[in-house]
């Protein structure tokens, strides 16, 4: 099994942590990852926009105009897509926009994802996490104090409405419980930020 460093909120070494090579050292597979991304967007749009067609625009269908002698274009009705009011040509209309994938392509996809990020030193284990008093200050401090200047997702065990507060005035910050992370958000995020539990809690579901 893989070991990385936990560390506490000061950026001190407080042990290792032993990882489960079935979650956190699967192969890279791009691919799989880019399907299942898409499929997660595809499935949270909600496909409601409707627009009208020209023949579903309430307007009189009587000829504008004559056809000939005007020394104008031809025109038909005033619901054609050409008018200001009339018709959208190829009006989008709702439809269900929603990808299937199934458990064990999005199982291999997460700890594919997960895996890399690891790989990359881009995943940062804490013992516990706890801001002080729950101030966005404090929040502040331990990003610079370890980095964290990009993106950044903290993964928690459980909804943590401490951790919450204290990130969520900061920009690129986010907290998401462990039972919640998706592949979207592994891949979306440069760093993640996992505290022990959140871990246990991970090995538990996927393994």
């Amino acid at each position: 099994m893989a070991k990385l460093k936990v560390y506490n909120m000061k950026k001190e070494e407080v042990g290792t942590i032993s990882l489960n090579e079935m979650v956190f050292d699967a192969d890279y597979n791009e691919a799989l990852i880019h399907q299942v991304v898409v499929a997660i967007h595809n499935n949270g749009r909600q496909g409601t926009k409707s627009t009208l067609t020209r023949s579903e625009v309430n307007a009189s269908k009587k000829k504008i105009y004559r056809q000939k002698g005007t020394g104008g274009a031809r025109h038909d009705e005033k619901s054609a897509p050409q008018f200001d009011g009339g018709g959208v040509v190829f009006a989008p209309k709702p439809r269900d926009f929603s990808q299937k994938i199934n458990k064990k392509m999005r199982d291999i996809a997460f700890s594919s994802a997960l895996s890399q990020k690891i790989r990359q030193n881009e995943v940062v284990i804490l013992d516990d996490i706890t801001f002080a008093d729950n101030k966005t200050k404090s929040a502040s401090e331990f990003l610079k104090n370890f980095g964290l200047n990009k993106r950044t997702l903290i993964v928690t065990d459980g909804k943590n409405e401490g951790v919450i507060k204290s990130t969520n005035n900061i920009q690129n910050v986010s907290c998401v419980d462990a039972m919640l992370l998706n592949v979207a958000e592994i891949v979306e995020n440069t760093f993640l930020v996992f505290s022990k539990d959140a871990i246990k809690k991970l090995e538990e579901a996927y393994v």
